[in-house]
């Protein structure tokens, strides 16, 4: 009888540790992936940046972002 119980320990034990050997692989594959995911999105947003700069400086932008900021100031004026 507690040969039976050693055989199933073992073989728990050795399911458990290949279980754990498959997950540590995996997790070593994404390794570094939220650090690109962050900077592919901070290149996004500078450009979208850079796009509302260039904007606002060529053609009237700059007025038409001064009377948006009018309106809202305004509008929030009213509200209080």
């Amino acid at each position: 009888m507690p040969t039976s119980i050693l055989v199933l320990f073992v073989h728990l034990q050795t399911v458990t540790m290949a279980a754990g050997a498959t997950a540590q692989q995996r997790l070593r594959g994404d390794r570094g992936q939220a650090t690109t995911e962050y900077a592919l999105v901070l290149l996004a947003a500078a450009l979208v940046g850079l796009l509302v700069v260039a904007w606002a400086t060529a053609g009237g932008g700059a007025a038409r972002i001064s009377k948006l900021f009018n309106r809202v100031v305004d509008s929030v004026i009213d509200k209080v």
